[in-house]
């Protein structure tokens, strides 16, 4: 901080909306030794800011301790003055973390593989649209005009030069997310109309879930400074595709660093089909994750080349997981479920959680799928409410991220479907209001 004579140090934790949250601290007040406080309630409030009915902490509303990451320390490269970033990890005063904390929940996922001699191995692939600036919530978006002065006709799938339209944003962009240690890999046009996809390299689950975290923040930034929104919702727009963050996953042996997914034959190996296995079985309850808005539900259909069920085939995508065709050693599993709304910890730790189980209880997949999944029966929650009912009736789920973060969980995202709920929307008053 002194070297880059840093002025103000923004102190962030990621709320269960993925959300950052924290203080801002000028650089001269800011104490790592002693930390911050942050009331424990941050964790359980929902997306518009309101809380559950119930109190899922201290009726005292209490604080809890930020302690910085150092490992995450980094620039803010759009801040007008020298400013550094910090994500914290949220602890309670007899020294434990928070069992709400979204880090501490993935954290606690890694500890579980540590335990065994794995090491788990993800990449994100994160979808997001850009659009047009509109304030006004009523009105549909649009897709934002590029260099040309003209909006996108149509889908431009893997258009090069349709990516190029918006190249001012993008290199700014990689600048600061270069700026920022994020690790991008690959930049392609998805199919929707100004829809883009940025790939993460591979690597272990809690800097990539923070990489999520700021790169969704950063292109934020980038598009509003050119004028227009970057959107992470998962169906922003009617009659285009929604927008996904699927999750490669392979998990290593810490005593030899291989890929545990292969035998030294080259052959797949017992925990990989277990590990499918295990996604197959207990994804459909863990959906709520997944999909953590009634928005996303928009997007899990098969109208919009989203996974309707978890059916597994090699480089099969309309599978909800899909293999790809690698050597042994890269061997993975793609989870294609989650929409890129989701929070990035818990994604990746539920995602990491069902094949965990599937291998500790040695589940066995479904034979794989040849032809097109959407073909096949839909096995997923429909909407956000009977996913809730889903996750809080899964035992082993609980069992491993403890019984008070799965019902605070709920009761968050029950909040948030009783205040949409209560919504009358366009479709109702056009088609019902003098019709019926």
């Amino acid at each position: 901080m002194d070297e880059h004579r840093i002025t103000e140090v923004e102190c962030l934790i990621p709320d269960m909306a993925g959300q950052a949250r924290g203080k801002i601290v000028p650089r001269h007040k800011y104490d790592p030794a002693v930390g911050l406080r942050l009331p424990e309630a941050v964790l359980t409030m929902t997306v518009t800011g309101d809380y559950p009915e119930k109190d899922f902490t201290s009726v005292a509303d209490g604080d809890m301790m930020l302690v910085p990451d150092a490992t995450t320390l980094r620039p803010v490269p759009w801040a007008k003055e020298p400013t550094a970033q910090i994500i914290h990890d949220c602890y309670r005063f007899d020294g434990t973390e928070t069992p709400l904390s979204p880090r501490a929940v993935l954290r606690r996922l890694i500890r579980l593989y540590e335990a065994e001699g794995w090491k788990p191995v993800v990449a994100p692939e994160m979808e997001f649209y850009l659009v047009q600036i509109e304030p006004d919530e009523d009105i549909p978006l649009k897709p934002p005009v590029g260099r040309t002065r003209r909006t996108e006709a149509g889908m431009q799938s893997f258009s090069i030069d349709s990516v190029n339209e918006y190249d001012d944003i993008f290199d700014v962009m990689y600048d600061w997310c270069e700026a920022q240690g994020i690790q991008l890999d690959t930049l392609i046009h998805e199919m929707g109309t100004a829809q883009m996809e940025i790939n993460l390299d591979h690597g272990d689950p809690l800097p990539l879930a923070d990489q999520v975290f700021l790169f969704k923040r950063t292109v934020r930034e980038v598009a509003i400074r050119h004028n227009m929104y970057a959107t992470f919702m998962a169906k922003p727009m009617q009659g285009q595709p929604g927008s996904a963050m699927h999750i490669h996953q392979s998990v290593l042996s810490t005593a030899t660093g291989k890929n545990i997914f292969s035998r030294p034959d080259g052959q797949a190996s017992d925990e990989f089909f277990h590990f499918i296995g295990g996604l197959q079985t207990y994804l459909p309850a863990a959906t709520a994750v997944f999909a953590p808005y009634v928005n996303s539900y928009r997007r899990l259909s098969r109208f919009t080349s989203a996974p309707i069920n978890l059916s597994w085939g090699y480089d099969n995508r309309t599978c909800g997981l899909r293999v790809p065709h690698s050597g042994p050693e890269a061997r993975r599993v793609e989870n294609r479920l989650a929409g890129v709304d989701v929070n990035p910890y818990l994604a990746i730790a539920v995602s990491l959680a069902c094949g965990y189980l599937g291998m500790k209880q040695r589940i066995r997949p479904t034979e794989p799928t040849t032809g097109s999944a959407y073909e096949q029966p839909h096995q997923l929650p429909r909407h956000l409410d009977d996913a809730i009912e889903r996750l809080t009736a899964c035992q082993p789920l609980a069992e491993l991220f403890g019984e008070h973060f799965l019902q605070t969980y709920s009761a968050i995202k029950e909040a948030e479907y009783q205040e949409y709920f209560d919504v009358v929307s366009p479709w109702e008053r056009r088609f019902l209001l003098l019709h019926v």
